[in-house]
């Protein structure tokens, strides 16, 4: 009998319904609905009996229920038990992430997280485009849009704030950016239109329709480097660009925008110490940078 069922069932058994029990087990309602089917057809009877005011046991469930709990029990204490508990988890973790955000904020932290839990193998995909779940390409994925498909557990882990830069010797020779009517005729960095990965990232669209692009790349740091070399302004995110003493901001208050970065993972993996201490790491990792993501002003 499937234990991850049971668990479901458990929990329906205790919530008493199934948006409750959905909520303690950080899922979504169908999902929980679709394991109690699944268990009582292994077990050939109907286990909840709907009511107005959600689900209750039927005889077969009140039978079950001290079986499961047993179960439960038992379970938690070989987890106790096991030598590998003592040692920390063990296994390969992939966390995929987009490009910039996985460069610069991820990358640097991840030797502590080895450091923390020898016993972890942690691939981080750093890429400019999505990293899919349900393609099995990453087990932990860091995305700027809530995934919407899929039996996930999703949280949201962070605002960042991006704004538009030019490089001072840039700025230096072109008359002062007060308005932005005085962004016409500026040269531009940019995304590739027809190769970029999410429409969070269409920006400029806000801000200035550019007559010209002086680069565009699909890769944010070549961008960054691009307006660095003075080729002309951009977008850019404020934990690439915000520390740089040869950027400037431009259009600081008009030419600000936050976007949010959603974490998610199969449901299946929640229960896995390999998972739980990777997705813990990446949330306090990412709570100690607020400043440099979301910068004041």
């Amino acid at each position: 009998m499937d234990w991850d069922n049971l668990r479901y069932f458990l929990e329906l058994a205790r919530a008493g319904t199934l948006v409750g029990a959905a909520r303690r087990l950080g899922v979504d309602h169908t999902t929980v609905a679709r394991r109690i089917q699944a268990l009582e057809k292994q077990v050939g009877a109907g286990l909840f009996a709907r009511a107005a005011d959600g689900h209750r046991l039927t005889e077969a469930g009140r039978r079950l229920q001290p079986q499961a709990e047993a179960m439960e029990a038992a379970a938690r204490a070989v987890e106790s038990a096991a030598p590998a508990a003592a040692e920390g988890p063990t296994g390969l973790v992939r966390i995929g992430a987009t490009e910039g955000f996985g460069t610069i904020v991820l990358a640097p932290q991840l030797a502590r997280l080895g450091r923390l839990h020898p016993g972890l193998v942690i691939d981080l995909l750093a890429l400019p485009r999505l990293v899919h779940l349900s393609r099995r390409e990453a087990d932990i994925v860091i995305s700027l849009e809530r995934p919407t498909r899929g039996t996930v557990v999703v949280a949201r882990l962070c605002d960042y704030v991006l704004q538009l830069y030019g490089a001072r010797g840039y700025l230096q020779a072109q008359p002062p950016i007060a308005t932005r009517a005085d962004l016409q005729g500026h040269s531009f960095v940019s995304y590739v239109d027809d190769l970029l990965f999410t429409k969070e990232l269409q920006l400029l669209d806000e801000l200035h329709r550019p007559e010209r692009f002086a680069l565009r790349s699909t890769s944010i740091l070549a961008q960054y480097q691009a307006v660095r070399a003075g080729a002309g302004l951009a977008v850019l995110p404020a934990f690439i660009a915000g520390h740089d003493p040869e950027l400037v901001r431009v259009l600081p208050e008009q030419a600000r925008f936050t976007r949010t970065f959603w974490m998610s993972m199969p449901e299946e993996g929640k229960h896995l110490a390999r998972m739980q201490a990777a997705w813990a790491f990446v949330r306090e990792t990412v709570a100690g940078q607020g400043g440099v993501l979301v910068p004041a002003g």
